[in-house]
């Protein structure tokens, strides 16, 4: 970072105070975690805008716990004084009051030194793979407790004598009417019936956009059934309208969203969302002409997210099943076919002569099962 840089972070940047973090501890914004030291105290320079904070906990064996986070839109010199609470083994949800943020903002100098510089180097990255979220759309999916956990958080359904009686009668009944005509001595009950009944916490989940089961519209026709079994666009209009009809482009925010929240919170329902997200919007064949423009930026999501995709992951977890090239096939196969807006064209042209090259996927032939096939790199 040069000097000049330097100075207005300094001057214009947030501050992230962070107390009693044990050493040891995870600590991490946006790409970058680090294991702190005895005199952490928090975080300096932080571009205003929005970011992800995340931690977690180790053991005596220094090895991390599960790791935990939340999405803040800081503002401009704006200091945020948050505590470790070595109980919960995890951030207070309290707000400081006042007259603690007053205290730190006289002793900022003084506060100086135990506070780490935001890596500014990997910044442009951030900024790349979160253009389309809003503290506003980020407010809304963030679960209502605040805090994004990489495993979710059950707890087991309170049980009654009522609802006992009622769960016995109706196993009962069922166990009448599955009873062979010749018993079986060697029958056991079903360990998981006898398992207690689990619902997620209240208030932890992540408010994605639910995906509408229905794919095509009431009263369809035998003709439109089909269409939309394959096309997507019933779909994604659905989810528009129901949550981005003022901002269509708020899809590719989620989109952006759930992939942080699965490539830097761990969170892996967040993964399979963004799996459905892609699906729908690449297999949206008449929304290619309705809405250029929106594919054109969802093309730009891709781009970088594909590109910041450790090689290793991507082909363990990614390349899974052919779930991304295949549904990248379809999509290109769409544009092919459509008579779309020419910079979308020339965009998805782009698009796929770059996958092409980098991971030497070939989307011009018809492959077997409708997935790409892989060209073999010269020798």
């Amino acid at each position: 970072m040069d000097q000049d840089t330097a100075q207005v972070l300094f001057e214009e940047g947030a501050i992230l105070v962070l107390l009693d973090m044990p050493e040891g501890s995870e600590f991490g914004i946006d790409f970058n975690s680090w294991n702190v030291g005895p005199n952490f105290r928090g975080m300096k320079m932080i571009p205003p805008g929005l970011h992800f904070v995340y931690y977690s906990a180790v053991n005596r064996e220094k090895e991390a716990g599960l790791r935990s986070g939340f999405f803040h839109n800081f503002r401009k010199q704006e200091i945020m004084v948050k505590k470790w609470d070595s109980f919960l083994e995890d951030i207070k949800p309290d707000v400081a009051s006042p007259e603690e943020v007053s205290r730190f903002e006289e002793n900022k100098k003084e506060m100086d030194r135990f506070l780490a510089p935001y890596p500014y180097e990997s910044y442009k990255k951030w900024v790349s793979l979160t253009k389309h979220i809003t503290a506003d759309i980020a407010a809304t999916l963030q679960p209502e407790c605040g805090t994004i956990t990489s495993v979710a958080q059950f707890v087991s359904e309170p049980s009654t004598s009522q609802s006992r009686k009622r769960e016995a009668e109706t196993e009962a009944m069922e166990a009448e009417r599955s009873q062979p005509t010749t018993p079986d001595r060697h029958h056991q009950p079903c360990m998981e019936d006898r398992l207690p009944k689990m619902k997620t916490v209240r208030g932890t989940k992540i408010r994605y956009s639910k995906i509408p089961k229905q794919k095509y519209p009431d009263g369809a026709s035998p003709a439109e059934v089909t269409k939309f079994s394959i096309d997507s666009s019933f779909q994604l209009d659905r989810m528009l309208q129901s949550r981005y009809s003022d901002n269509p482009a708020g899809i590719l925010a989620e989109v952006q969203f759930a992939f942080i929240c699965f490539l830097v919170g761990q969170n892996y329902d967040s993964f399979e969302h963004w799996k459905w997200l892609v699906h729908i919007l690449c297999t949206s064949d008449s929304a290619l002409v309705a809405l250029p423009s929106l594919f054109v930026d969802f093309i730009g999501v891709l781009h970088f997210q594909i590109r910041e995709i450790p090689q290793d992951f991507f082909v363990d977890i990614v390349s899974q099943n052919n779930f991304l090239t295949g549904t990248l096939h379809e999509f290109f196969s769409n544009l092919d076919s459509q008579e779309v807006d020419s910079k979308l064209r020339s965009r998805g042209l782009k698009f796929r002569q770059h996958l092409t090259e980098k991971f030497q996927w070939d989307f011009t032939s018809d492959p077997d099962e409708d997935a790409p096939v892989v060209v073999e790199c010269a020798e």
